[in-house]
């Protein structure tokens, strides 16, 4: 197998020894190189022999000296060297599944990674693993690797994500934990499939691969309005989150007691479902999981408060809003307020954005569209400026996930938009006009 080299950097040491763009990566120190975790872990010698295919087709030895963290200077295709792994399974709760058609191609895709896993967090099934991927895992001591559990009981793996070899996977999970292999683990809770019971078995099995084992968030079913033919399914209803939460909680009790560590948490969409207070910072230690939304409404109040002080209290007049999703809108009101008690003159509104596009049982910010943002502010008093959470946009990019632009949403709602990340440093910031 050989890697495809489509660049060289000028002045690197593959430059230096002559390696030419059109040619083929063939092995590094004897070692094959098939994709991205090979290439970066092989060549971070020294002293590197690349098995190089010229362009002209002759297989030549090159030996490269470099500094140990030095880049070798290679481009390829891709990131990846190789094509994206898709998802072989067709899980109940899918949230791609539930997407209206017409949207751009990627948000159809389905990645089940497990190079994605490593270098961008992304939570891979194990189903998609080879002997060789587990292999490299354990010898290459990749970690973290993030995996989606859902459910310890086989059969119920087998049919909540329509896999014959769900369940056989989960072995994998002891592989890697006696492979010395930090793990994550994401469940996806549905009511009165994989909870109650179900969960509580889930619970105990995986706290027996701790400490490897490092964190395990539990986190809602999403569910659009774009369902129909799919597996019945409803969201949570305030009693069932609150049930939930007392049992996790539980969990992660003994896992403190045991190891000094809650390991087992629920996102902040349950507390914000039932109607519960959120915990404080030192509840989520290192917030091992903010990516699935553990801890991040939590981080972000005690950012916020932390950053009081540095701003001086005076008497500016500063008129905003803030736009966010149903459920965190009453959480940013109340920093907003907080906020209003040393600057008197602010005037500031939280505009809570009801989901017409995906559903009104989609209430997180991260999903809201331009359309709907158009829809529910266009013609109203917004003061002298809009703030929005940039999780809104498209990485990387002024586009929402329906297509519409930043520049539109700014243009028909007649206002100044700043996008704010989810540093509460940032949000008071913004809040009070101040420069960057």
């Amino acid at each position: 197998m050989a890697v495809r080299i489509c660049g060289v950097e000028p002045g690197s040491p593959a430059h230096k020894a002559k390696i030419q763009a059109g040619g083929e990566l063939l092995a590094i120190n004897g070692q094959e190189i098939v994709d991205v975790l090979d290439y970066r872990f092989y060549m971070m010698d020294r002293k590197l022999n690349l098995s190089y295919r010229a362009p002209s087709g002759e297989t030549r030895e090159v030996l490269v000296k470099k500094d140990e963290y030095e880049e070798l200077g290679l481009l390829f295709d891709s990131y990846l060297m190789d094509k994206e792994r898709s998802c072989r399974n067709k899980c109940i709760f899918c949230f791609i599944d539930q997407m209206p058609p017409g949207m751009r191609d990627t948000l159809y895709f389905k990645d089940d990674d497990a190079r994605l896993s490593f270098l961008y967090g992304n939570y891979i099934t194990l189903t998609n693993l080879t002997e060789h991927d587990i292999e490299r895992t354990i010898k290459m001591k990749i970690s973290p690797v993030n995996i989606s559990v859902h459910t310890t009981n086989p059969e119920l793996r087998c049919k909540m994500m329509n896999n014959r070899f769900a369940g056989e996977s989960l072995s994998i999970l002891k592989r890697l934990a006696d492979g010395g292999i930090a793990m994550n683990a994401q469940l996806v809770l549905c009511p009165g499939i994989n909870d109650g019971a179900e969960l509580e078995r889930s619970l105990n099995d995986l706290a027996e691969y701790v400490p490897a084992l490092k964190t395990v968030s539990c986190v809602p079913v999403g569910l659009t309005k774009y369902r129909e033919g799919l597996f019945p399914l409803r969201p949570y209803t305030k009693e069932e989150a609150a049930a939930v939460i007392d049992m996790v909680d539980r969990h992660g009790d003994e896992m403190f007691a045991k190891h000094g560590q809650r390991v087992f948490y629920v996102s902040d969409e349950f507390y914000l479902k039932a109607e519960r207070s959120l915990p404080d910072g030192e509840f989520y230690g290192d917030y091992g999981q903010l990516e699935n939304g553990v801890g991040m409404l939590t981080l972000q109040r005690e950012q916020f408060r932390d950053a009081l002080p540095f701003f001086e209290p005076d008497g500016r007049k500063r008129d905003f809003s803030i736009a966010t999703g149903v459920a965190a809108a009453p959480f940013i009101q109340k920093l907003v307020d907080e906020a209003k008690e040393t600057w008197h003159n602010l005037k500031g509104r939280v505009c809570p954005i009801v989901n017409d596009f995906f559903g009104h049982d989609i209430t997180v910010a991260g999903l809201i569209t331009g359309r709907d943002l158009i829809a529910q502010l266009k013609g109203k008093d917004l003061g002298e400026e809009l703030l929005l959470p940039d999780v809104l946009l498209k990485f990387h990019e002024d586009v929402f996930l329906d297509d519409v632009t930043l520049s539109e949403v700014q243009e028909a709602l007649g206002v100044p938009i700043t996008m704010v990340n989810s540093d509460g440093y940032e949000l008071l910031r913004c809040m009070l006009g101040e420069e960057e």
